[in-house]
Parts: C-alpha cells; structure tokens; sequence
C-alpha cells in the first residue's frame, strides 16, 4: 500500500497513528475485494453471530433515544426540527411515536466553517483520512442494532431487511468507497525524481516533483427515505475519503439513522484532532425545501442524491458548480422466455416481489411474457397459467402470518398506498392478485399492504405508457407480448427512455442470452438470468456487484468504481530543480 504521511506536530496525532494501525489491515483487504471482486466483507449480516444481549442492549438504546434531542453541537443552529410528528414529517410507518428532535441550522453561518475545516483534513493525506473513515464505521458497526431499529421504524423495512439495508451492507457500501476513494488517490506516486538528458554531453535536468490531492468543497448529501444509510453511505464517505466536509441533508421522513451517523463522525474527528465542521447536519422544516437550496449555493461543489427523478433532473440543470450524482431509478423488467426450473423460477420471482413492498430500486415492476407462453422444464406453459402459478406462489409465500409483514415491511408514505387503492380498482388493467391490509403481531398500526399483480397487453397504447410509469409501492404487471423478440425490443425501449438499475431475463435458449446480453449493453442497463436459488434480482453484492451503471437514465454514477470517486478530487503538481551534484547522489 502507497505510504501518507503524518504530521506528529498536529492535534490528535497520537490517536491518528493508533487509528492507521488499527485499521490499515482492513483498508488493505477492502483494496483486495474490490479488484478480485470475491465475497468478503468484515461486517456480518449475521444477526445470531452478534448475540442475544447485543440485539437487547441495541433495542433498549434505540428506544432511549426516542423522545430525546439528538445533539450536535454545530455552528449556525438557529431552531429546532421536531419533535411533533406533522405533515410529511419523520414517523415510523409502524405506528410508534418517534419525536427525535434535531438542530436546525442557518446555511449562510454553516457552510463557511465547513469550509474552513477542510484545510488540516486535506494536508492528513489520503491514508490517514482512509483510517479514520473506517474508525467511524467502525463505530457505527458497533452501534448495529440500534441503526437497524432507525431503518425499521422511518423507511418501513422488517427487522432483519433493517438489519441487513441500514446496518451490515450499508457499511460495506461506505467502505467500498473509502477504498475506490484510497487507490484513486494514490494512483500517482506522492514524490518523484525526474531526469532527463538534454544531450550527450550535457548536464541533466533533475527535478522534484510532488503530487498532492485537494477537494473539490463542501459535499452535499441529500438522502433518500427508504434506504438512507445504504444509499447515502457511499456519497458521505467517498466526499470524505478524498478531503472534503460533507453537510448531510437528510429526507424528512427519515432523519434518525443520518443523524446517528453525523453524531458518530464528529465524536471521531473531534478524538482524531480534526475539526468536528467536516461532517454536519441539516434537517429541514417542513416545506422548506432546503435541499434545493442548499445545492445551488456556490460552496456546495458535489452533491449526491438518491431519490425522485424530478430531483435529480432538477439538480442537474440548477446546480452547475457542482459535481452532481443521482439514483433516481426507473422502471425495472423481467423478461420471460424458458426456464429449466419452473417452480425455482414462481419461487424466486415470489419473494423479490413481495420484498420490502416493492420499494427497492432493483425491484423489478413489468414481467414481460410471451402471449403464446413459455417452455419449461414440465412442459409447455400457456401465459395465463405462468400468471396464475405465479399468483398461487405469492400467496403461498405470505400465508406465513409471522412471515409476511417481516418479509413486506411497511410502506413508507402515501403515495405507494395511494397507487395500490388506484391499481386495486381496476384503472390500471385487469387484477390477477388484489392487494390487502397485512397485520403485524406487534405493531396494530403498521402500514403493511400485500402485492397487487395487474395483466396487460404490449400492443394497448394505453397499457405501455402504464408499465413505462414508475408506480409507487408493490404494483406490478405481468405483460403479454407477442413474442420473445418482442419482449427484448420493450426493454430496449423502457431503458433508453425510463431508465432501469437492473433487467432480469429467464432463458434456457443460447440465441435469446446473446441477444439479452448485447441488448443490455447497447442500453447501458445490468443484467441478471435465471435466478432460481437464494439470490435475488433486488441483491447486490458488495465489492463485487455495481449498483447502478451510470448509462441510462436511471443514474449518471455507480456505487461503486473509479469514476464514483475520481471527480471529488484534484490533484496539484509541485515542480523544483535538484542541484546536479546531488542528482548524482540520488
């Protein structure tokens, strides 16, 4: 690993040299998975390797923060955000009574002592601002539980969903970035020796040169509502990583788990030395609107957003002094051609659609199938009974009246209720699975609503429009198209216009995972066949997997390569001639 070095004169140092130590091992593995792309992470989404008395200790503090003020101790606070739940504020779609209270902060008195802070934080170099990174992981790491019960109890996830999104593989996403962030930086040598020969005779030029990394500015993280620490972490700690403060602009709905993360970065950059200003909070009033105005500002140089497409559209043509990156989704699609597992293929398409109601960005919202049917491995099946199977398995899979709302989890806000009632109808296309209430054994309150399955037809101008609209919520269609050919010219279609984060396609021809696979590739759009076993559409494994390509609509970035983190920093040349005796030296 290249070497940083560190200043022993500054604040803190002792620390940053224990914190180098302590974590450089892992810094160094995080360089490994991210090049083999294998399996590895040091954060277990295990919940039974933590242990009963962890789970129990993390639930109590969870519970004890409810209620409470979250300090920061920031520069510019001006109010208070909460706690009285209103209108578009953060509840839990369980039902319980969060009433965390946050700061609320003036821009114009923030955003300069942002910028002051970044001065001693660029000069620490890329290894030390690595190592501190993953101390603040490894606190949050510490606190697991406890971010699991924020994930459930504001973006609706089931326990383990919380767990799994808001915690563990959250983590990995952030040291992903810390590392992308590390070897990015470190791709030019820190100090050089160059010579070169005017001529035969001639004395040498011999020259020092030294390279070393600045930050754009101040980063801007607006968060999302259903998966803030996974979708944000990359954002944070990529900004972070390469030497920019990073002011966190949390989703109204979903504060707490952002605001945690803020409290653990400033309690470890204040034990570090550092200035506490490299990492805020600013929640925001209701109808305030802050994160747009917050992005247009001119010492807001990146901005990072997960969320509405109007958002992100409207970021792109309203913030131009800034490095914009977006996830704001799309329309997703299965296309289903053959399979040498029929019951492999209703069970895997079961489960990824009721997970987390729909409200992944990876979950898929059109089946596309072919009118005359499909050929599998117990004969050929005719549309209407793929559909029909399809319906039974769903059913099957939440008769579990313990399993269901775990494997569902609440739907955070109204809108995806909203559509569900409108598709319930019948205004969409025809109803093959009504959805309904769902009750939870714990919480009577829980927004918990099971899947509604619509038929339409590719040919109806009507219906094309409505499986190219992103509907909110578990609302899907199962398409009919005239043929396999057919099927593959839609996706084609839905990617360029609409965007999509991942396709899924089951096939057993060679000639049809040809055509999928180039298709794919001429519209910049992931591609996963023939999940039958225990992986789903919706995974994306870190280290290995890319969220997202930046090549459609969908989003301008990837969590997570080179390109993710190389815009958030500069690097600046220092040129000096050495004396030629001592170039001989050298």
């Amino acid at each position: 690993m290249p070497s940083s070095s560190v200043s022993s004169g500054e604040p803190g140092s002792r620390q940053v040299d224990d914190v180098v130590e302590r974590h450089r091992g892992t810094l160094d593995r995080a360089l490994t998975a991210i090049q083999t792309r294998e399996y590895w992470s040091p954060y277990s989404d295990d919940v039974a390797t933590y242990g009963k008395a962890a789970h129990a200790a993390g639930a109590a503090a969870f519970h004890a923060m409810l209620g409470q003020p979250l300090e920061l101790h920031q520069p510019g606070v001006d109010g208070v955000v909460g706690p009285a739940p209103v209108d578009g504020g953060e509840r839990s779609p369980y039902g319980i009574t969060l009433r965390v209270s946050y700061p609320h902060v003036d821009p114009l008195v923030l955003l300069p002592e942002m910028g002051a802070a970044m001065s001693t934080w660029r000069t620490a170099g890329p290894l030390v601002r690595a190592a501190v990174c993953l101390e603040i992981l490894t606190r949050i790491h510490a606190r697991s539980f406890e971010f699991a019960y924020a994930a459930m109890h504001t973006s609706g996830h089931g326990f383990l969903m919380g767990f799994h999104a808001g915690a563990a593989h959250a983590l990995d996403r952030g040291l992903e970035a810390v590392a992308y962030a590390y070897a990015e930086q470190t791709r030019l040598p820190a100090r050089v020796t160059w010579t070169k020969r005017p001529g035969p005779t001639a004395e040498p030029v011999v020259m020092t040169k030294s390279f070393q990394t600045v930050p754009r500015g101040v980063s801007l993280l607006l968060g999302c509502a259903t998966f803030a620490t996974w979708n944000g972490y990359p954002g944070l700690f990529a900004s972070l990583a390469t030497g920019n403060a990073v002011l966190v602009k949390p989703h109204q709905w979903s504060v707490l788990p952002l605001a945690m993360t803020v409290q653990i970065a400033r309690e470890v950059l204040r034990e570090t030395g550092f200035s506490l200003n490299l990492v805020c909070l600013a929640a925001e009033l209701p109808g305030e609107g802050l994160g747009k105005v917050l992005a247009a500002r001119a010492e807001i140089r990146i901005v990072d957003h997960a969320g509405s497409g109007p958002l992100g559209q409207w970021l792109l043509a309203n913030a131009p002094q800034a490095r914009v990156y977006t996830f704001t989704g799309g329309v997703n699609s299965v296309l289903v051609d053959s399979t040498d597992d029929y019951r492999g293929m209703l069970a895997n398409l079961a489960l990824t659609l009721c997970l987390y109601s729909g409200q992944l960005p990876t979950s898929p919202q059109n089946l596309l199938i072919p009118r005359r049917g499909i050929d599998t491995d117990e004969g050929p099946k005719g549309f209407d009974r793929v559909t029909g199977d399809l319906v039974a398995a769903i059913r099957t899979l939440l008769a579990d009246a313990e399993q269901a709302p775990a494997l569902l989890g609440a739907i955070i806000g109204p809108g995806g209720r909203a559509c569900l009632r409108h598709a319930n109808s019948g205004a969409l296309g025809k109803v093959l699975l009504a959805s309904h209430p769902v009750a939870h054994p714990e919480f009577v309150d829980a927004q918990i609503h099971s899947p509604v399955l619509l038929e339409l037809d590719a040919n109806n101008p009507a219906a094309r429009e409505t499986m190219a609209t992103d509907h909110s919520g578990p609302c899907y269609f199962a398409v009919a198209v005239d043929s396999t050919e057919v099927g593959i010219a839609v996706l084609r279609d839905l990617v360029r216009r609409k965007g999509a984060m991942v396709l899924g396609a089951y096939t057993t021809a060679p000639e049809v995972e040809r055509e999928l696979v180039n298709a794919c590739a001429d519209v910049g759009v992931s591609l996963a066949l023939n999940l039958t076993g225990d992986w789903f559409l919706t995974q994306s494994a870190v280290y290995s997997d890319l969220h997202g390509t930046g090549a459609n609509p969908a989003s301008n970035a990837s969590f997570c390569d080179g390109a993710f983190v190389a815009d958030r920093f500069r690097t600046v040349q220092v040129s000096k001639p050495l004396h030629p005796g001592l170039a001989q030296k050298l």
